[in-house]
């Protein structure tokens, strides 16, 4: 629901990602102003003088500036991005429980502000933490939104782009379930304009092999790891995968993106968050769509909503 007209983002954590979505949030007429809040106030007002000096050049006019969780009483979306670091030889579990006390430092004081906005996500492992800032919100589900497989989506249009030498923005196909190792790309979905992939595969047999395509969902699901082993971090393209998300909700556009929704046992998952294809406009998530799965990618699906909550279910919230 938005609270204005003024189109009004608090972005919670300055570190690579918020502060790319911050760079790729003024490059764009999307908002009319953005808050920022770190623990660490100094960096927060650093970042939003910096982000304010090159306002002449951009094509927004935003006012930018460092806040306090109050601020959030009026916003129209609250943007995570904050938390802890994994540190040598901790396991996931570890690292989410800790992550899972900072998120409660967070979005407490962000709901007692008085927030009745949109949450969004991308703090990883992002289905997880989505479920986790739900469970602490008591928000209905469609206000609290993950980064989810947006990201890996846009990587497997490239790909597939790439792969048929066509504009990814023609390329229409979904990564699907967990950001991360079960996530896996529903082929029978997958479409170059209003072609199925599988048969210009067929069609074409000499020139499009299936195992070529696997080798693409085996790129994609690997990306990050690769990204992370050449520059330490990812962060540009989480960083404009929340602003596409953002622009959706302002724009009231109802535009199809995977982002982390509450299933709520669609396909006979389990009732947890995961990347699944949602209609997202101004109120959030207004439906997932339902798409004709074949048995075997129900099945998929299915294996990665019980990754999730398996996972969860080992969490003291």
């Amino acid at each position: 629901m938005m609270i204005n007209d003024q189109r009004k983002v608090v972005l919670v954590g300055t570190g690579m990602v918020g502060m790319s979505y911050a760079y790729a949030l003024i490059n764009q007429p999307i908002c009319n102003e953005l808050i920022l809040i770190d623990i660490d106030k100094t960096k927060a007002e650093g970042e939003a003088m910096d982000l304010s000096h090159g306002i002449p050049f951009a094509l927004s006019h935003m006012k930018i500036r460092a806040g306090e969780y109050a601020d959030c009483q009026d916003a129209d979306l609250v943007v995570i991005c904050a938390g802890v670091a994994q540190k040598p030889g901790e396991s996931r579990l570890d690292l989410l429980q800790r992550n899972a006390k900072v998120l409660r430092s967070i979005i407490e004081p962000i709901v007692a502000s008085g927030f009745q906005g949109i949450f969004l996500t991308a703090t990883n492992p992002v289905d997880i933490i989505t479920q986790i800032i739900h469970d602490i919100s008591g928000f209905p589900a469609q206000r609290v939104i993950g980064s989810g497989t947006t990201l890996d989506s846009a990587r497997l249009r490239y790909m597939i782009g790439e792969y048929f030498r066509v504009d990814p923005r023609n390329v229409h196909a979904y990564v699907i379930g967990e950001h991360g190792d079960s996530e896996f790309v529903p082929w029978s979905q997958a479409m170059v304009a209003t072609k199925s992939v599988l048969d210009i595969c067929e069609e074409y047999e000499e020139q499009c092999h299936f195992c070529d395509l696997q080798g693409i969902e085996e790129q994609v699901r690997t990306s990050a790891q690769k990204i992370i082993a050449a520059k330490k971090a990812t962060y540009y393209g989480i960083g404009m995968a929340l602003v596409r998300i953002t622009k959706a909700i302002f724009n009231d556009e109802n535009s199809v993106l995977t982002v982390s929704v509450r299933s709520s046992g669609w396909y006979g998952t389990e009732d947890i968050y995961l990347g699944l294809p949602a209609f997202i406009n101004r109120s959030g998530v207004r439906s997932i769509l339902n798409l004709k799965l074949t048995a075997e990618e129900v099945a998929e699906l299915q294996r990665s909503s019980r990754t999730l909550r398996e996972f969860y279910d080992q969490l003291k919230i």
